[in-house]
């Protein structure tokens, strides 16, 4: 009887560190869902484009050297029925400007969306004009929406005789809801009995492991054609409900993997480093060497009561300074934390990092690939 509940206790603690393996690596590893990853192909956005004239500025508009502005007032009162000189008309109280928008997919007719409003001319601010009507065009020239109301800035120009203060950019405003949309674009998802869905990272990896996901779920309907795009077969019970089919899509769990990578900004002094990087065992160096030089002018003055002229001579004097180096000794690992543990402690700046990741990819002890923005 104490054997077999040995026994019994044995088993059980063997079936829970089975069952427990599992779980702790899944724990660790980076799960996501695909719509984080990919999208679906033919659900895209738009971009509108137009020109406008933004009114009721306080003579903070453009000045008659912009002769466009001066035209475009012309034109519009010419469309109301009204003639006048332009040569006489000062547009102080009228800016040009370029207004942009993103027409959003699956929008119809009569739905709002934001603008944007910038200066084109030479205004101080654009600050509580209002934006007479203008049309949105797209790359095809054709219409899809109209702009028109205030113009919000969140920011301000006040200035008197030459004194000048400013806060953010009061020559670009915003809209909300300030464009009706009088077109839309038609969008066609899973007509044809399939859909597309485009990695935004295109990985092998990834899209073996999105094909596995998917086909685990609804069958074999998944394929991947290139690292990239994954094309899917719409099953047969799906196809009156193409949007349940893309959500339950889109909810599926996937392992996403991405190449090693190190991000520098060298303007900022920003590093990002991935969790996969790896480096083999390399000494580090880290010395500063600083020269500076100056220069003093000396004057000559000649006797009192002398023929002679004074003179100004520069002498230049140049300091050489090397300050000592520090050296530590990496070792070969796959831990973030090490290298920047090991580079924190040679001192190295951010701008020192840099230069010693790049010398460390050039000597081949560094497996990750460097991008500099």
């Amino acid at each position: 009887m104490v054997s077999w509940k040995k026994f019994c206790a044995a088993a059980l603690v063997a079936v829970c560190a089975v069952s427990l393996t599992p779980l702790s690596a899944s724990a660790d590893a980076s799960v996501t869902r695909i719509k984080d990853i990919a999208k679906v192909q033919g659900v895209r956005s738009n971009q509108l484009v137009g020109y406008g004239l933004v009114v009721g500025l306080a003579g903070t508009g453009d000045s008659n050297k912009v002769k466009e502005t001066v035209q475009s007032i012309g034109n519009m009162l010419k469309s109301f029925g009204v003639a006048i000189d332009t040569s006489s008309l000062k547009p102080d109280n009228v800016a040009a400007v370029m207004v942009t928008a993103t027409l959003p997919p699956f929008v119809r007719e009569g739905d709002s969306i934001d603008v944007t409003v910038s200066s084109l001319g030479d205004a101080d601010s654009i600050q509580g004009g209002t934006l007479i009507q203008t049309p949105l065009r797209a790359g095809n020239g054709e219409v899809y929406a109209v702009a028109q109301g205030a113009v919000s800035t969140g920011g301000f120009v006040v200035g008197r005789g030459g004194n000048k203060a400013q806060k953010n950019f009061p020559t670009t405003g915003l809209m909300p809801n300030g464009a009706i949309v009088e077109r839309s674009v038609e969008d066609e998802i899973g007509q044809d009995g399939t859909i597309s869905l485009s990695l935004s990272q295109p990985d092998f990896t990834t899209a073996a492991r999105m094909v596995t996901s998917i086909n685990a779920r609804f069958g074999g309907v998944a394929r991947a054609t290139n690292p990239g795009r994954i094309d899917i077969s719409i099953p047969a019970y799906y196809r009156g409900n193409v949007v349940g089919f893309v959500a339950s899509l889109e909810e599926l769990p996937v392992v996403p993997d991405t190449i090693a990578k190190v991000v520098m900004n060298e303007r900022t002094g920003t590093i990002v480093m991935g969790g996969n990087v790896s480096v083999d065992e390399c000494a580090i160096t880290q010395g500063g060497l600083s020269i500076r030089v100056q220069k003093r002018a000396d004057v000559s003055q000649p006797d009192p009561l002398s023929y002679g002229s004074t003179i100004v001579a520069n002498n230049t004097n140049v300091k050489v300074k090397d300050s000592s180096g520090s050296t530590i000794v990496l070792p070969a690992t796959a831990n973030v934390s090490d290298i920047v543990g090991a580079l924190n402690a040679v001192g190295a700046t951010p701008r020192d990092t840099i230069s010693i990741l790049q010398a460390m990819k050039a000597s081949g002890a560094l497996h990750a690939e460097l991008e500099l923005i």
